[in-house]
C-alpha cells in the first residue's frame, strides 16, 4: 500500500488585464486581482511560497507560486 506523506503544487498564473476596459483602470483591476488571490489563500490556511512576480510591460502579473495541494502535509517543500 502507498501513502502521499508530502506533496506541492507548482503553478505559474498570468493575471491578463481584462478587455474592454481602460488600461488604468484594467492595471489596477489585475493589482486586486493578485491581492485576493493571496488573501484568499491565506484565509484558506493553504501553506504557500511565492517564488517570482513579474509585472509584465502591459500591465499584467505572472506569479510562480508553490502550495500546499489540497490538505496533504508540505514536507519539506516549502522550507
Amino acid at each position: 500500500m502507498k501513502r502521499v506523506k508530502a506533496a506541492c503544487i507548482c503553478q505559474t498564473l498570468h493575471f491578463q488585464l481584462k478587455d474592454g476596459l481602460e488600461h488604468g483602470a484594467a492595471v489596477r483591476q489585475v493589482q486586486e486581482e493578485v491581492a485576493h488571490y493571496r488573501q484568499t489563500l491565506d484565509r484558506s490556511g493553504t501553506q504557500y511560497r511565492i517564488l517570482d512576480e513579474q509585472p509584465q510591460a502591459d500591465g499584467s502579473v505572472i506569479l510562480k507560486v508553490i502550495k500546499q495541494y489540497n490538505q496533504t502535509p508540505v514536507g519539506d517543500y516549502l522550507k
